[in-house]
């Protein structure tokens, strides 16, 4: 299937960790060309980015942030720079691919337009109150199976396109460690709606959001002490995820996950996911109270937008997490602080 995507509709937000973007962005020309690009370099990073021309693109620095922002407790650092992308930008929606994915090729060898599959998961509708056993029924050559409710079958809006990678899986560091040489080979032409309730562990690799609808609750909050720059050494974006998810719910709006595909081309390195798994041990147990955290959330419903949802959360981070873990205290304040800097970036125009 495929929508009328208009070029002023889309900002792609990169998250640079690598200063020679040459290759990452040459093999996605065919697909970024038309849109407006976003690229935010990582604060840590000391060299200057390679960008080859002809793309429609704006770079911010540290210095570019200290100047929007002023003083802020949030740590933009590693992968949580593509965040201070979303805050900034001004367009419907947003797709975020990580600078080490390049465009996927599906079962018959022709390459994956991600930017294209993301806005046709958001721009049709999501089915989260009724699973639907043929996957997303707007897709090409499926639709609602027998005994699915007529009067559920308009759906709703999908707000957050959570797509997949070949190669590399992003697995946690553990598994990273005990399966160094596997390899995801299986496109799966699929793309399903996330049910309602049910939480889900959202990798920020490869994602297309409504801004409009849940840009507010796509937020930099948890990070764990001593955060690399691997993937598995993180969190921050599990924690995003299962905020947005709980928005979503709590909202009636939708998460498909499953197409698009990206090639994650990096290997593993087992030394270094190990170095990781000694990081990231953190956050493996932390998940342990986290998931059924999120999985009890009930937002009241005076919460009628993302960031009055978000506020709600913060507070029940910090009163039912925050006694068990300085972590859990930090990320409400974070998410109370995104709150503010997302209030101030909107008063300032596009």
């Amino acid at each position: 299937m495929s929508l009328n995507i208009k070029d002023n509709e889309v900002d792609i937000v990169i998250a640079a960790l690598r200063s020679d973007l040459t290759a990452f962005m040459e093999k996605w020309r065919p697909f970024f060309s038309r849109f407006h690009l976003i690229i935010i370099k990582d604060p840590d990073m000391e060299e200057d980015l390679q960008i080859p021309p002809g793309f429609d693109h704006q770079v911010f620095t540290k210095s570019d942030m200290a100047q929007i922002l002023g003083a802020t407790s949030i740590n933009f650092s590693g992968h949580s720079c593509r965040y201070f992308g979303y805050l900034i930008s001004r367009k419907k929606y947003i797709i975020s691919i990580d600078d080490d994915c390049l465009p996927a090729r599906d079962n018959t060898g022709t390459l994956v337009d991600a930017v294209a599959q993301h806005i046709v998961n958001l721009k049709t509708p999501a089915t989260p109150f009724f699973f639907n056993t043929l996957y997303d029924p707007f897709c090409k050559g499926a639709d609602f199976v027998r005994g699915y409710p007529f009067s559920l079958r308009n759906g709703v809006e999908c707000a957050l396109s959570c797509g997949l990678w070949l190669n590399i899986a992003d697995y946690d560091a553990p598994t990273q460690v005990v399966k160094p040489n596997e390899r995801n080979v299986r496109y799966v032409d699929a793309v399903m709606t996330v049910p309602v309730r049910a939480m889900m562990p959202m990798s920020g690799i490869n994602i297309g959001f409504n801004r409009e609808l849940l840009g507010p609750a796509l937020l930099p909050g948890l990070r764990l002490a001593g955060e690399g720059k691997q993937r598995w050494e993180t969190m921050e974006d599990i924690w995003c995820g299962m905020c947005a998810k709980v928005v979503c719910d709590h909202l009636g709006l939708g998460v498909k996950s499953g197409l698009p595909y990206v090639w994650r081309g990096d290997g593993v390195d087992v030394k270094g996911a190990m170095e990781s798994l000694k990081r990231e041990w953190e956050g493996v147990k932390l998940m342990e109270e986290v998931a059924p955290f999120f999985q009890s959330v009930r937002l009241p419903r005076t919460a009628v937008t993302a960031e009055d949802c978000v506020i709600e959360m913060a507070a029940m981070v910090k009163e039912q997490l925050g006694p068990l873990n300085p972590v859990f205290a930090g990320a409400a304040d974070a998410m109370l602080e995104w709150v503010k800097l997302w209030k101030a970036a909107g008063s300032q125009g596009a």
